[in-house]
């Protein structure tokens, strides 16, 4: 399955809206996720906000190094029309 991201719009909070390949899109509220220390920066909205999808790994990364696996995201969005 190709889990790649191919957009991400920040909502609000801790929530990400993302949308993959297989049609796939929704919302993930990543707050729960945030743990351990390569997290700890992303507790401050304003730089959870400073996310993007990197060019090669496809997936949500952080300026810090952060990164969350997209079989992660996609596996945990919530679907929206």
């Amino acid at each position: 399955m190709d889990y790649h991201v191919l957009e991400a719009r920040y909502v609000g909070g801790y929530v990400v809206w993302l949308r993959f390949p297989d049609g796939t899109a929704g919302e993930i509220d990543l707050r729960p996720a945030l743990r351990g220390p390569v997290f700890e920066a992303l507790h401050d909205p304003a730089f959870f906000q400073r996310s993007s999808i990197h060019p090669e790994f496809h997936t949500l990364v952080w300026p810090n190094g952060a990164d969350l696996a997209p079989e992660f995201l996609h596996d945990n969005v919530r679907v929206t029309a």
